[in-house]
């Protein structure tokens, strides 16, 4: 065989081999495309070792002057991260908890700088009414911290006790020569020396946990979707407590009762005519109580008054005004208010919130409206969230009456609503509303505990439980490990 045959046989078979790994490894064509030519020798075939795909180059962190996208995730993340802080069990506790300390000790620095020039016009030391109001804060918050401990079923068990105390106290009251009459309202009783007792704010609390035993235990026996079994007892209860506090003369003790009574029957799922009938009736008692009586009547023509008036009638309203006209934005300092020189008249009591946007100014009322909201939306927290059917109705009738008897009083102050008398819960000077108000906040913190998660993460904050799962979760390492 010649030599040029011999060489080409070999270049030959080189050819073919080289057509048969470029088919091996070409990509599947697709229909009715056109197959491309075969790969000439000049085709070098390397070994594969790894992927076929090429790894993606990391990045170094150094612009490469392309502009990058945006990510614009920043601010999401941080809503998701408060959503999720806020959701957890344990908030509603923190809330209630705080939220009620902060403004009993706020509520205690204004009460001493209101009440200091009235208690000096009495013949008193300057911290007379502050030392009464410290006391009632140390009891109170003995019995808020005894109600956050009881369980369910000692509340349940202390409502019907309370309910016929309170109405005995209360028919004593009438009683003359028991009873006391202060600024025309005959609801007090003598405890002795200058402590004093006004059952009709215990009412409130008595009236709360009572109906909230009651609807629940004819929740569980399914009556009521029975209009009769929605009403009664509930009601002629309801206005028996009413009544009793009207022979008294305490128009704004009695409106916060019948908020009180109205919040209970929404909750408990009254009919839209049912709960029409009995807010139209409750209406048409208010219209000729408040028809009736000069006073009432006075009171309410004080509405939105800027000057005070013939006779100063309006003279309390005005000068509530003028306090809070006069704080601007960060007040006057604690202890620094005018109106509270005989301007004002009961500047520790009804008009504390008026002393304390002076002395305060914006900045200090909207932290106690701040302080308010919070705790009235931990409230409706816990009774949205719970499935016993008496920590909700307990829950949200104790969130009504603060959130109501806060309202009428800021907007008595305001100038937008008649001056009822009521004072600020937690807030405004009187043991008499500061003990009941407390306990009710214990209830709340004790709801709040009493939730399968809350319970969870309370536990798992014990120093004990905390310790040993944090013991069983880290792993042990290496000596040698740093």
């Amino acid at each position: 065989m010649p030599a040029e045959e011999s060489s080409a046989a070999p270049r030959e078979d080189r050819s073919r081999a080289t057509v048969a790994i470029s088919r091996a490894f070409a990509p599947p064509l697709l229909a009715g495309a056109a197959v491309p030519a075969p790969l000439g020798p000049a085709l070098r075939v390397r070994p594969v070792t790894g992927s076929r795909r090429p790894s993606a180059p990391r990045s170094t962190g150094r612009s490469t002057g392309t502009p990058r996208a945006p990510r614009g995730g920043g601010a999401r993340r941080m809503y998701e991260q408060a959503r999720r802080t806020w959701d957890r069990p344990l908030t509603a506790y923190y809330l209630i908890l705080g939220a009620g300390l902060l403004i009993t000790v706020l509520g205690l620095v204004m009460v001493y700088s209101a009440s200091m020039i009235k208690a000096l016009e009495l013949d008193k030391p300057g911290t007379y009414f502050f030392r009464k109001q410290l006391l009632a804060a140390v009891i109170g918050g003995g019995l808020m911290a005894i109600a956050a401990r009881m369980p369910t079923k000692l509340h349940r068990a202390f409502a019907y006790p309370l309910l016929a105390g309170t109405v005995f106290l209360m028919v004593l009251v009438q009683v003359p020569g028991i009873g006391m009459s202060i600024n025309g309202n005959q609801n007090w009783l003598s405890l002795g020396g200058p402590f004093l007792l006004q059952p009709s704010e215990f009412g409130k609390l008595a009236l709360v946990l009572w109906s909230a035993d009651l609807l629940a235990r004819k929740q569980d026996k399914q009556l009521l979707t029975q209009w009769k079994h929605m009403l009664v007892p509930l009601v002629p209860v309801a206005f028996l407590l009413l009544g009793l506090i009207m022979l008294g003369g305490d128009m704004g003790t009695a409106i916060i009762l019948t908020a009180i009574l109205f919040g209970l029957l929404w909750l408990a799922g009254a009919p839209t005519r049912l709960f029409a009938g009995v807010l139209g009736f409750a209406g048409v008692i208010a219209f000729v109580l408040i028809k009736t009586s000069p006073n009432r009547m006075s009171r309410l023509a004080c509405v939105g008054a800027s000057d005070p008036g013939p006779g100063d009638s309006c003279w309390q309203a005005v000068h509530g005004i003028y306090a809070l006209a006069s704080g601007g934005w960060f007040g006057s300092g604690i202890g620094a208010s005018v109106e509270k020189w005989g301007q004002l008249p009961e500047p520790h009591t009804d008009f504390i919130f008026a002393i304390t946007g002076e002395e305060l100014g914006l900045a200090g009322t909207l932290s106690v409206l701040a302080l308010f909201a919070a705790l009235g939306y931990a409230g409706i927290r816990v009774a949205g969230r719970t499935e016993d059917p008496f920590v909700r109705y307990a829950a949200g009738g104790v969130t009504t009456w603060i959130m109501v008897q806060t309202v009428i009083n800021i907007g008595a102050v305001l100038g937008l609503l008649p001056i009822a008398g009521v004072p600020l819960p937690l807030f405004s000077y009187g043991g008499s509303a500061l003990l009941p108000t407390m306990f009710a906040v214990g209830l709340l913190i004790a709801f709040a505990r009493e939730d399968p998660a809350a319970k969870a993460a309370l536990a798992m904050r014990r120093p004990g439980v905390r310790w040993k799962t944090m013991r069983r979760r880290v792993k042990k390492r290496p000596s040698g490990e740093r």
